[in-house]
Protein backbone atom coordinates (compact mmCIF):
# COMPACT_ATOMS: atom_id res chain seq x y z
CA UNK A 1 0.00 0.00 0.00
CA UNK A 2 1.09 3.29 -1.28
CA UNK A 3 0.12 6.42 0.48
CA UNK A 4 0.12 10.30 -1.12
CA UNK A 5 -0.31 12.95 1.30
CA UNK A 6 -1.51 16.42 -0.64
CA UNK A 7 -2.31 20.26 -0.29
CA UNK A 8 -2.18 23.41 -2.21
CA UNK A 9 -0.64 26.62 -0.04
CA UNK A 10 -0.51 29.98 -1.23
CA UNK A 11 0.38 32.99 0.80
CA UNK A 12 1.21 30.71 4.09
CA UNK A 13 3.11 33.26 6.31
CA UNK A 14 1.05 36.67 5.32
CA UNK A 15 -1.98 34.71 6.45
CA UNK A 16 -0.82 32.72 8.78
CA UNK A 17 -1.48 29.06 7.78
CA UNK A 18 0.47 26.38 9.59
CA UNK A 19 1.39 24.73 6.52
CA UNK A 20 4.44 22.88 7.79
CA UNK A 21 3.26 21.61 10.63
CA UNK A 22 -0.18 20.38 8.45
CA UNK A 23 2.44 18.50 6.31
CA UNK A 24 4.69 16.98 9.04
CA UNK A 25 1.66 15.98 11.23
CA UNK A 26 0.89 13.48 8.41
CA UNK A 27 4.06 12.85 6.80
CA UNK A 28 5.54 9.94 8.49
CA UNK A 29 2.61 8.31 7.09
CA UNK A 30 3.03 9.00 3.73
CA UNK A 31 5.09 7.45 0.81
CA UNK A 32 5.28 10.95 -1.04
CA UNK A 33 3.81 14.29 -0.20
CA UNK A 34 2.65 17.39 -2.97
CA UNK A 35 2.86 20.37 -2.71
CA UNK A 36 0.85 22.98 -5.27
CA UNK A 37 2.37 26.41 -4.02
CA UNK A 38 0.57 29.14 -5.44
CA UNK A 39 2.61 32.39 -6.72
CA UNK A 40 3.10 34.17 -2.84
CA UNK A 41 3.59 37.65 -1.80
CA UNK A 42 6.45 36.31 0.78
CA UNK A 43 8.42 33.26 1.35
CA UNK A 44 5.93 30.58 1.05
CA UNK A 45 8.38 28.67 -1.00
CA UNK A 46 10.96 28.98 1.40
CA UNK A 47 8.85 27.29 4.21
CA UNK A 48 8.09 24.52 2.36
CA UNK A 49 11.59 24.04 1.21
CA UNK A 50 12.83 23.96 5.00
CA UNK A 51 11.08 20.85 5.59
CA UNK A 52 13.59 19.06 3.54
CA UNK A 53 12.49 15.28 3.11
CA UNK A 54 12.78 13.50 0.21
CA UNK A 55 9.37 12.84 0.41
CA UNK A 56 8.47 16.04 -0.65
CA UNK A 57 7.66 17.09 -4.65
CA UNK A 58 7.06 21.00 -4.87
CA UNK A 59 4.69 22.32 -8.17
CA UNK A 60 5.26 26.20 -8.43
CA UNK A 61 1.98 27.62 -10.14
CA UNK A 62 0.06 30.14 -10.92
CA UNK A 63 -3.47 30.68 -9.75
CA UNK A 64 -5.73 32.70 -11.06
CA UNK A 65 -8.58 34.12 -8.70
CA UNK A 66 -10.64 35.58 -11.08
CA UNK A 67 -12.43 32.30 -11.08
CA UNK A 68 -13.18 32.63 -7.39
CA UNK A 69 -13.05 30.16 -4.67
CA UNK A 70 -13.80 27.32 -7.50
CA UNK A 71 -9.70 28.00 -8.10
CA UNK A 72 -8.70 26.04 -5.09
CA UNK A 73 -10.54 23.27 -6.14
CA UNK A 74 -8.61 23.25 -9.84
CA UNK A 75 -5.57 23.95 -8.09
CA UNK A 76 -6.03 20.72 -5.69
CA UNK A 77 -7.06 18.84 -8.12
CA UNK A 78 -4.03 19.38 -9.90
CA UNK A 79 -2.10 18.58 -6.70
CA UNK A 80 -4.30 15.49 -6.43
CA UNK A 81 -3.40 14.25 -10.27
CA UNK A 82 0.44 14.20 -9.32
CA UNK A 83 -0.36 11.80 -6.60
CA UNK A 84 1.02 8.63 -7.05
CA UNK A 85 -0.18 6.45 -4.54
CA UNK A 86 -3.49 4.15 -3.65
CA UNK A 87 -4.29 6.14 -0.96
CA UNK A 88 -4.16 10.74 -1.30
CA UNK A 89 -4.57 12.04 2.11
CA UNK A 90 -5.59 15.57 1.40
CA UNK A 91 -4.52 18.12 4.36
CA UNK A 92 -5.22 21.78 4.32
CA UNK A 93 -2.37 24.31 4.87
CA UNK A 94 -4.62 25.50 8.15
CA UNK A 95 -5.21 21.39 9.28
CA UNK A 96 -3.76 19.11 11.47
CA UNK A 97 -3.63 15.15 12.50
CA UNK A 98 -2.28 14.56 15.76
CA UNK A 99 0.30 11.67 16.01
CA UNK A 100 -1.56 9.68 17.84
CA UNK A 101 -4.48 9.26 15.39
CA UNK A 102 -1.80 7.61 12.82
CA UNK A 103 -1.81 4.58 13.58
CA UNK A 104 -5.31 3.90 13.72
CA UNK A 105 -5.68 5.76 9.92
CA UNK A 106 -2.85 3.29 8.67
CA UNK A 107 -4.69 0.34 10.10
CA UNK A 108 -7.80 1.82 8.46
CA UNK A 109 -6.07 2.05 4.70
CA UNK A 110 -4.47 -0.95 5.15
CA UNK A 111 -8.08 -2.87 5.99
CA UNK A 112 -9.80 -1.28 3.11
CA UNK A 113 -6.91 -0.84 0.71
CA UNK A 114 -8.24 -3.51 -1.60
CA UNK A 115 -11.84 -3.13 -0.43
CA UNK A 116 -14.42 -1.32 -3.19
CA UNK A 117 -17.10 -1.00 -0.98
CA UNK A 118 -14.97 2.01 0.86
CA UNK A 119 -13.47 4.75 -1.40
CA UNK A 120 -12.92 7.91 1.32
CA UNK A 121 -12.44 8.20 4.71
CA UNK A 122 -13.98 10.85 6.72
CA UNK A 123 -12.91 13.25 9.65
CA UNK A 124 -14.40 14.90 12.27
CA UNK A 125 -13.63 18.48 12.62
CA UNK A 126 -12.45 20.59 15.50
CA UNK A 127 -13.00 24.49 14.05
CA UNK A 128 -11.06 25.84 16.85
CA UNK A 129 -11.77 29.60 17.45
CA UNK A 130 -9.47 32.39 18.60
CA UNK A 131 -8.36 30.26 20.97
CA UNK A 132 -6.56 26.77 20.82
CA UNK A 133 -9.20 26.09 23.85
CA UNK A 134 -11.96 27.25 22.18
CA UNK A 135 -13.62 25.47 19.07
CA UNK A 136 -17.35 25.98 17.04
CA UNK A 137 -20.16 23.46 16.48
CA UNK A 138 -22.85 25.61 15.68
CA UNK A 139 -24.85 25.82 12.38
CA UNK A 140 -22.52 26.63 9.56
CA UNK A 141 -19.33 25.34 10.60
CA UNK A 142 -19.13 21.63 8.97
CA UNK A 143 -17.79 19.17 11.41
CA UNK A 144 -17.22 16.42 8.95
CA UNK A 145 -15.37 16.08 5.87
CA UNK A 146 -13.43 13.45 3.43
CA UNK A 147 -10.04 13.75 3.61
CA UNK A 148 -8.25 10.64 2.70
CA UNK A 149 -9.76 9.13 -0.70
CA UNK A 150 -8.89 5.94 -2.84
CA UNK A 151 -6.50 7.33 -5.71
CA UNK A 152 -8.78 5.80 -8.55
CA UNK A 153 -9.01 8.84 -10.28
CA UNK A 154 -12.98 8.74 -9.91
CA UNK A 155 -13.04 11.25 -7.45
CA UNK A 156 -12.59 15.31 -6.95
CA UNK A 157 -12.27 18.24 -5.38
CA UNK A 158 -15.14 20.53 -5.68
CA UNK A 159 -16.45 23.82 -5.12
CA UNK A 160 -14.05 25.79 -2.57
CA UNK A 161 -11.91 22.73 -2.06
CA UNK A 162 -13.48 22.06 1.49
CA UNK A 163 -14.65 18.34 0.16
CA UNK A 164 -14.66 15.48 -2.50
CA UNK A 165 -17.38 14.17 -5.25
CA UNK A 166 -17.22 11.55 -7.42
CA UNK A 167 -16.69 12.19 -11.24
CA UNK A 168 -19.98 10.46 -12.28
CA UNK A 169 -22.17 12.21 -9.48
CA UNK A 170 -22.26 8.81 -7.50
CA UNK A 171 -22.27 9.15 -3.82
CA UNK A 172 -18.68 8.57 -1.97
CA UNK A 173 -18.38 5.25 -0.61
CA UNK A 174 -16.84 6.08 2.38
CA UNK A 175 -16.72 5.56 6.42
CA UNK A 176 -16.17 7.85 9.23
CA UNK A 177 -13.27 7.23 11.32
CA UNK A 178 -12.71 7.95 15.20
CA UNK A 179 -10.01 10.70 14.32
CA UNK A 180 -9.89 14.55 14.23
CA UNK A 181 -9.19 17.07 11.86
CA UNK A 182 -7.53 20.16 14.53
CA UNK A 183 -8.86 23.38 12.26
CA UNK A 184 -6.28 25.77 12.90
CA UNK A 185 -7.87 29.01 10.86
CA UNK A 186 -9.35 31.16 13.18
CA UNK A 187 -6.52 30.92 15.83
CA UNK A 188 -5.80 34.54 14.69
CA UNK A 189 -5.50 38.08 16.32
CA UNK A 190 -8.82 40.38 15.38
CA UNK A 191 -6.62 42.12 12.79
CA UNK A 192 -5.49 39.33 11.29
CA UNK A 193 -8.62 37.60 10.87
CA UNK A 194 -9.69 41.09 9.05
CA UNK A 195 -6.74 40.80 6.72
CA UNK A 196 -8.04 37.28 5.69
CA UNK A 197 -11.90 38.65 5.43
CA UNK A 198 -10.78 40.93 3.57
CA UNK A 199 -8.98 38.50 1.04
CA UNK A 200 -11.75 35.67 1.35
CA UNK A 201 -14.14 38.39 0.37
CA UNK A 202 -11.62 39.31 -2.49
CA UNK A 203 -11.65 35.29 -3.51
CA UNK A 204 -15.26 35.32 -2.91
CA UNK A 205 -15.55 32.51 -0.59
CA UNK A 206 -19.33 32.35 0.27
CA UNK A 207 -19.09 32.94 4.40
CA UNK A 208 -17.79 36.52 3.75
CA UNK A 209 -20.29 39.38 2.04
CA UNK A 210 -18.60 41.98 0.33
CA UNK A 211 -19.98 44.42 2.84
CA UNK A 212 -17.73 42.76 5.71
CA UNK A 213 -14.35 44.03 3.90
CA UNK A 214 -14.82 47.13 5.84
CA UNK A 215 -15.89 45.55 9.14
CA UNK A 216 -13.65 44.99 12.06
CA UNK A 217 -13.13 41.53 13.18
CA UNK A 218 -14.74 40.63 16.91
CA UNK A 219 -14.41 36.94 18.33
CA UNK A 220 -17.01 38.56 20.87
CA UNK A 221 -16.96 36.18 24.35
CA UNK A 222 -15.31 32.88 24.13
CA UNK A 223 -17.08 31.52 27.31
CA UNK A 224 -20.08 30.88 24.73
CA UNK A 225 -18.18 27.91 22.96
CA UNK A 226 -17.69 24.65 24.13
CA UNK A 227 -14.06 24.02 25.63
CA UNK A 228 -11.05 22.03 24.44
CA UNK A 229 -9.93 20.62 27.52
CA UNK A 230 -7.15 17.90 25.42
CA UNK A 231 -3.59 17.79 24.08
CA UNK A 232 -2.72 19.16 20.77
CA UNK A 233 -0.83 17.30 18.02
CA UNK A 234 3.16 17.86 19.00
CA UNK A 235 4.07 19.33 15.85
CA UNK A 236 1.97 22.74 17.20
CA UNK A 237 3.49 23.20 20.65
CA UNK A 238 5.44 25.95 19.61
CA UNK A 239 2.74 27.78 18.39
CA UNK A 240 0.29 26.96 21.10
CA UNK A 241 2.78 27.85 24.18
CA UNK A 242 3.88 31.41 22.42
CA UNK A 243 -0.28 32.52 22.06
CA UNK A 244 -0.84 35.07 24.52
CA UNK A 245 -4.64 34.62 23.92
CA UNK A 246 -4.70 31.04 23.93
CA UNK A 247 -2.30 31.20 27.63
CA UNK A 248 -4.87 33.46 29.25
CA UNK A 249 -7.74 31.61 28.28
CA UNK A 250 -6.61 28.24 29.51
CA UNK A 251 -5.81 29.98 32.76
CA UNK A 252 -9.31 30.93 33.31
CA UNK A 253 -10.28 27.39 32.22
CA UNK A 254 -8.72 26.09 34.86
CA UNK A 255 -9.86 28.37 37.52
CA UNK A 256 -13.28 27.56 36.33
CA UNK A 257 -12.83 24.08 35.67
CA UNK A 258 -10.94 22.75 38.64
CA UNK A 259 -13.13 19.90 39.36
CA UNK A 260 -13.07 18.48 35.73
CA UNK A 261 -11.66 15.35 35.06
CA UNK A 262 -11.21 16.06 30.97
CA UNK A 263 -9.01 18.72 32.26
CA UNK A 264 -6.86 16.34 34.89
CA UNK A 265 -5.81 13.67 32.16
CA UNK A 266 -5.87 16.03 28.89
CA UNK A 267 -8.57 14.18 27.46
CA UNK A 268 -8.99 14.93 24.03
CA UNK A 269 -12.85 15.15 23.71
CA UNK A 270 -15.36 16.73 21.20
CA UNK A 271 -19.37 17.69 22.65
CA UNK A 272 -22.02 15.91 20.69
CA UNK A 273 -24.62 18.70 21.56
CA UNK A 274 -24.46 20.46 18.90
CA UNK A 275 -25.94 24.49 19.09
CA UNK A 276 -28.24 24.94 16.10
CA UNK A 277 -28.15 28.57 16.16
CA UNK A 278 -25.75 30.48 13.89
CA UNK A 279 -23.81 32.47 16.66
CA UNK A 280 -21.79 36.17 15.94
CA UNK A 281 -18.66 35.29 13.68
Amino acid sequence: MKVSGFTIVKNAIKYNYPVKEAILSILPMCDEFVVNVGDSEDCTLDVINSIQSPKIKIFGRKWDFNKGSTELADQTNFALSKCSGDWAFYIQSDEVVHEKDLKVLEKMMLKYSNDNSVEAIRFRYFHFYNSFYRYRIDRGWYQKEDRIIKNNGMIKSTKDAKGFVKINGKDIKRIISPCFIYHYGWVQSESKMKERQVNAANIGFGCFKETEKNSEYNFHDLDRFPIYFGTHPKVMERRVKEDGKSAEDFRHIKRMHFWNPLLWFRIRYKTFVRNKKSLPK
